[in-house]
């Protein structure tokens, strides 16, 4: 007999919390050097030698919990009602940065933070991916927002939220002439001062949540996923400045299937 949501969602929570254990998954541990690992697949350092590069990367090859994933996995619970995501975000100064492989805004001082399992968790930066890392029954959608999250013990938490291309979002249109800024300049910053951290999340009531890791290297496990179940919009041409600020780069290959 298959399990109840409410069942597999307690052995979600009760994964979480054996995960205190796992070494600390910092949203600061992602690499930032994007010579250091490549999306290709047929590259001396892509996804499938991301483990082989360095010893503390080796989660990446030999992780049992990795990311990201397709989100029809029974590693997923899907979650209704915010009760499981009380967030709190407040305005905050932010930069936005051109890393090379993604764009970033990384905020200064206090952004707010989501309570998980009654532990708050401080949101420190958000990047975009297009196409999306993970899938849902196969299927990719055209970006994928990230938005990184820390406890005070040091472990990661992070939002997902899906787009496909429609109308403008109102978040990116704000951040259009500082991505005009940065394009095709690799660790070029930019402050854009105060900026809301709610308007990139948006509303919603329904999310997957799954135990896994980074998406780059070096794929540190016990991160907390939340992925909104609701697809946003974006404009073409905001996809288009997303992509182009960094050169593009081929799908994310890593769907690990169970």
């Amino acid at each position: 007999m298959r399990p109840s949501r409410g069942l597999r969602l307690a052995v979600l929570l009760l994964l979480f919390s054996a995960s205190v254990l796992l070494p600390a998954a910092r949203a600061q541990e992602e690499t930032e050097e994007e010579e250091e690992f490549s999306y290709l697949l047929d590259a001396e350092n892509g996804p499938v030698h991301w483990g082989d590069i360095k010893e503390e990367w080796s989660a990446c090859g030999k992780g049992n919990m990795q990311s990201p994933i397709d989100l029809a996995s029974p590693r997923v619970s899907l979650v209704r009602g915010l009760g499981y995501l009380n967030h709190s975000y407040v305005p905050a100064n932010a930069t936005i940065v051109n890393r090379g492989h993604d764009i970033m805004v990384k905020f200064e001082g206090d952004a707010g933070s989501v309570s998980i399992a009654g532990t708050p968790y401080f949101l420190r930066q958000l990047h975009w991916h297009s196409p999306t890392e993970h899938s849902i029954n196969g299927r990719r959608y055209d970006m994928e927002l990230h938005m990184f999250h820390e406890s005070a013990q040091g472990k990661a938490a992070v939002i997902g939220v899906f787009y496909e291309v429609g109308a403008h979002d109102a978040f990116l249109h704000k951040l259009e002439p500082y991505l005009e800024m940065i394009a095709d300049r690799k660790d070029r910053e930019e402050k854009m001062g105060m900026m809301d951290p709610r308007d990139a999340r948006g509303k919603a009531s329904v999310y997957y949540r799954y135990l896994g890791s980074l998406t780059t290297p070096p794929c540190t496990e016990g991160v907390i996923w939340t992925i909104i179940k609701r697809v946003r919009t974006v404009s073409r041409h905001q996809l288009e400045l997303l992509r182009e600020a960094v050169h593009d780069r081929p799908a994310l290959s890593r769907i690990f299937l169970d």
